[in-house]
């Protein structure tokens, strides 16, 4: 069950496996070379495992990992991410859109609001994206929260002011 693992590299011994250990700062690199040492010094897999804090099957993987790579390849793996769903030119019709704001009679609102450019996506674009997303996109480019207050497209400012001028001052 607990078999032994081949380690087919022989530039390091499991005494420099032991000395990289304390120069690495990341501890799951510490712990997968300590684990490798132990099983250059004749260790079952298992008790190396599990001396490691890992499962005997994980030891495996990584020790394939470094007789393939070295050290560097028990350092973890950072994924790209998935792919953005819009392309770049969309992301830019995108950004003009929330700088331009909307326009009241073809978009029926006076703000953005994230479910308004949501819809305007899937309507423009045919893609369809989920609310926190455009969220997402819209702090990625650099857009905050805060907007300005909206005005009713029918304000009529001199009223205002004529209005203002009848008030008594307190």
């Amino acid at each position: 069950m607990g078999g032994a693992i081949k380690i087919t590299r022989t530039d390091m011994s499991a005494k420099d496996l032991r000395r990289a250990a304390k120069r690495t700062k990341d501890g799951r690199v510490v712990r997968r070379l300590l684990a490798i040492a132990l099983v250059l010094d004749g260790v079952d897999r298992e008790t190396a495992a599990r001396s490691s804090g890992m499962d005997r099957q994980t030891l495996r993987d990584w020790a394939h990992r470094f007789n393939a790579e070295g050290i560097e390849g028990l350092s973890d793996r950072n994924g790209k991410g998935a792919k953005p769903r819009l392309s770049p030119r969309q992301q830019a019709q995108f950004v003009a859109w929330v700088e331009a704001g909307p326009d009241p009679v073809k978009d029926g609102v006076v703000r953005w609001r994230c479910v308004d450019l949501q819809a305007r996506v899937e309507e423009e674009f045919d893609v369809k994206l989920h609310v926190r997303t455009i969220g997402k996109y819209l702090t990625k480019h650099g857009f905050r929260r805060l907007s300005v207050r909206p005005e009713h497209p029918k304000t009529d400012r001199e009223a205002q002011q004529a209005f203002k001028k009848t008030l008594r001052a307190s």
